[in-house]
């Protein structure tokens, strides 16, 4: 018979641990802010990389093409592709530094 009655109602979730959730997290999230230690972004790393490569890729390939083009037109054989080669080359370990100097957020 005691089977069949009911247990005492479970206690309802208590709005004070609700408001003292909402504040802790807040107060870590200034803290960390205050302090300079916020977390870098999941995938941050990875999206650097990428930018990373294709600021190499692009420089060299863009210098390339355009000197190519510009041989192509002018009939300067390999010289002008050797000097816009080597300025996208230049150009992108320049971009690459800057990069890597920035401060993260």
């Amino acid at each position: 018979m005691a089977e069949n009655e009911p247990g005492p109602d479970p206690l309802p979730e208590d709005a004070r641990l609700d408001s003292l959730d909402e504040r802790l997290a807040r107060a870590k999230t200034q803290e960390s802010i205050r302090s300079g230690e916020t977390r870098a972004q999941d995938g941050e790393g990875y999206r650097l990389g990428n930018r990373v490569l294709a600021e190499l890729v692009g420089g060299m390939v863009g210098g390339a093409l355009i000197g190519w083009t510009l041989d192509y037109f002018l009939g300067t054989s390999p010289w002008l592709l050797l000097v816009l080669l080597a300025l996208g080359i230049v150009s992108a370990f320049r971009n690459i530094i800057r990069i890597s100097n920035r401060r993260s957020k």
